[in-house]
């Protein structure tokens, strides 16, 4: 299905789309919004994970190698 098409069947269905006589009462509302939160919470603990993977490749890549030890013989 082309973008084109795709759109014009979203505006159609939106042009005749009738009024529901519906509403969202409070705990829904607060699931949503639970959802959300949980939603951008994980994703920024996923990021933070990443990056300390990320962070740690590279430590180990790149980080000092220790010193052999030397003799003062």
């Amino acid at each position: 299905m082309k973008k084109a098409d795709f759109l014009l069947l979203v505006l159609t269905f939106l042009v005749i789309a009738t009024p529901a006589m519906a509403y969202i009462d409070p705990g829904s509302g607060s699931m949503i919004l639970q959802v959300i939160l949980a939603g951008i919470l994980g994703g920024l603990f996923a990021i933070k994970v990443f990056w300390q993977r990320v962070k740690a490749f590279f430590k180990a890549l790149f980080g000092r190698k220790p010193d052999s030890p030397k003799n003062d013989r």
